[in-house]
């Protein structure tokens, strides 16, 4: 590891300094003002279980309560509710939606469904599209900001988002979900599962369909609506052999239509637009796990596979240039992972985490239309292997020091190694905790970057490091909890397109540019959080993220400029009050500042407040009935620029469970 590393390792673990933590973010919830939020056990900071008391990195936690009282039917707008994090998407549900962690860029970070990591080899950047991404069986959330690639590797620059579907708490049970409401919008939700001594298992699926609305602005003329259905399942499966080998298997399959607006095929001009576009993402997952008779050694071992595939279509196209197809793209990425990870309890108090890890990553993609002399298809692969080990300990009481290293050996560009430092304090009878991390990140180049025709095989990976430190405080028998969090992060090496307007020896087979690593960028703010139970009826909660991201690219013309669709200030505000009936009412409202949709700062996004009412009533133990009205004021607001988003909506559905 480089000496910057060591310099960094050993300041910190002198640093008692914290950033905040809490552990549910504003969806309308909060935890129990009888339990412990401390005590509350995460998996994502360390790759094994831990309580929120030990960790000394940034997580936000999102459960099943707080899921469901959302009654979010996307992801990506539950995560916009969690400190630090910010959405764009082009257009409305089932359009591309990008997820900005601190202002990193949304390809930088790593996205878990389940413990499996699903991004998409064949994508321009390689990372993940949370436009397919809806909350179906999903129970749990675990969002890690930072620079994280110790544990999680290549693409962890930005953070984690750890998603975990349901599991069975009964011998048998299920449950179904039905929604209705605007613009021609239903959902359906069912599962099934079961859990016994030496078995789990748990079958879930859900379809979601939109009338949608027109992704070009409607404001600037369009007219034509943009539908989509997203349709999928997932399954789990836990075997006790014997009571101390368990059999792990985990699937998870969606498949969704889209109609989307954007440059037409054959003028060129950007508007209303025929096209739509074709995805679906599978994941498996087959692990044993092996526990010691003492409990204090684990040894899991993992086979993961993902698939990502795309199609879009243009109708329109004139079938000319010898081309006869209307597709326009294909994608296929697909990913195969071998792993082994160990944990070792090897004192009281001390905890090991290591392991390896083998990846074959392969893309194969072409734009039949374009071919007019024939097919072009891009069709290559990588490798990369990994080793990484990290300790955690409680050296005094109330202070656990956690530090780990990674070692990564790529077969195009070669080895990486990355460290990470974090400390977690509590003090004053368990009320405040101060925490402080210090980590390093790297995303290798995708496949695209390095074999497609603007593709450079001298690239090297992209390359970060950040830090942060705050507080939490607990007041009023954890009635009312308040954070503060200070975070920096500097990223360089980053790869972007060079337009050979320099010429130089790659331009001569590259005229039209090529991936080069000329880029640097500069993410540096403060996220301040606070919840209180007032009563056990009424809960407000509330954020406010300062972020200021910068491009720092040496010589850029925009250097200094702020990254596109990353506001500076966004913030939620969330006011629950359960009625002494069955009743519960919630009123939330969403902040964003203004942003830039461009490099150059030059196209503005206008700041917006959306205000959301959600309403929910229980039958019984076993029945509830909800209804919300999102951009209650019908504000208008773009993520992006050109693209619409939703005026007012209202939808109800049931609940129901056995």
């Amino acid at each position: 590891m480089n000496q910057r590393f060591y310099c960094g390792a050993l300041a910190l673990a002198a640093c008692t300094l914290s950033h905040a933590n809490v552990s549910d973010g504003v969806s309308g919830t909060a935890n129990d003002t009888e339990s412990d939020p401390l005590n509350e056990v995460v998996v994502v900071a360390n790759r094994a279980p831990e309580p929120l008391s030990k960790v000394g990195n940034s997580v936000t936690v999102l459960d099943d309560t707080d899921i469901r009282e959302s009654q979010a039917t996307l992801v990506a707008d539950l995560l916009a509710t969690t400190p630090g994090l910010t959405i764009a998407r082009d257009g409305g549900a089932g359009e591309s939606t990008s997820v900005f962690i601190r202002g990193a860029e949304s390809d930088q970070t790593v996205v878990l469904i389940d413990g499996v990591q699903l991004n998409d080899p064949s994508s321009t950047g390689g990372g993940f599209d949370f436009q397919d991404l809806v909350t179906g069986d999903i129970s749990r959330i675990e969002i890690l900001r930072g620079a994280q690639s110790t544990l999680y590797g290549s693409q962890a620059m930005g953070g984690v988002i750890d998603i975990r579907t349901a599991q069975p708490d009964k011998p048998f049970g299920g449950g179904v979900t039905v929604e209705g409401g605007s613009n021609d919008t239903g959902t359906f939700k069912a599962n099934v599962g079961g859990t016994s001594d030496t078995l789990q298992w748990r079958l879930a699926g859900n379809w979601f369909g939109t009338g949608g609305i027109s992704a070009f602005d409607e404001r600037l003329g369009g007219v034509e609506r943009d539908s989509s259905q997203i349709g999928g399942g997932s399954g789990t499966l836990l075997y006790s052999i014997t009571p101390d080998l368990q059999l792990d298997l985990r699937g998870y399959y969606a498949d969704a239509f889209s109609n989307f607006d954007g440059y037409d095929t054959k003028s060129g001009n950007f508007g209303d637009d025929p096209e739509y576009g074709k995805t679906s993402e599978a994941l498996g997952y087959a692990g044993l796990t092996l526990e010691s008779p003492d409990r204090t050694l684990s040894n899991r071992v993992a086979f993961q596979y993902t698939n990502t595939r795309t199609r879009d279509y243009d109708p329109d196209a004139p079938q000319s240039y010898g081309s006869p197809s209307t597709e326009t793209f294909y994608g296929i990425g697909r990913n195969e992972r071998g792993e082994y990870q160990g944990t070792w309890q090897f004192l009281p108090g001390y905890q090991a985490v290591f392991g390896a890890q083998h990846e074959r990553s392969t893309i194969s993609t072409d734009t039949p239309y374009f071919d007019f002399s024939g097919p072009q298809p891009l069709e290559n692969e990588a490798t990369i292997d990994s080793g990484y080990a990290q300790i955690q300990g409680e050296i005094i009481h109330g202070l656990t020091l956690t530090g780990g290293e990674r070692y990564d050996r790529h077969d195009v560009y070669g080895g990486h190694s990355t460290g990470e430092v974090a400390a977690a304090w509590v003090l004053n009878d368990d009320r405040t905790v101060l925490r402080s991390s210090f980590g390093q990140g790297f995303k290798a180049p995708s496949l695209y970057q390095l074999y497609s025709q603007y593709g450079n095989p001298g690239l090297q990976p992209e390359q970060s490091h950040s830090w942060d430190a705050g507080f939490e405080q607990h007041a009023l028998g954890d009635r009312l909890i308040l954070s503060g969090t200070y975070f920096q992060s500097d990223s360089h090496h980053l790869i972007d397109f060079f337009d050979c307007t320099t010429p130089n020896a790659l331009c001569a087979t590259r005229p039209f540019g090529y991936y080069a690593n000329i880029a640097s960028t500069r993410a540096r703010g403060a996220e301040l959080q606070a919840t209180f139970n007032a009563t056990d009826a009424w809960v407000l909660a509330a954020n406010y993220t300062f972020t200021d991201a910068t491009d720092r690219s040496p010589g850029a013309a925009t250097y200094g400029d702020e990254l596109p669709r990353r506001p500076k200030d966004a913030g939620n505000l969330s006011a629950t009050y359960r009625w002494p009936s069955r009743f519960s009412t919630n009123v939330g409202l969403r902040y964003s500042g203004r942003s830039y949709d461009d490099a150059a700062n030059t196209i503005a996004l206008g700041g917006y407040v959306l205000v959301n009412l959600r309403i929910a009533y229980s039958l019984n133990d076993h029945v509830e009935l909800y209804a919300r009205i999102e951009n209650l004021t019908g504000k208008y607001y773009e993520t992006a620029y050109q693209y619409g988003s939703f005026t007012r909506q209202g939808f109800a559905g049931m609940r129901a469970n056995f």
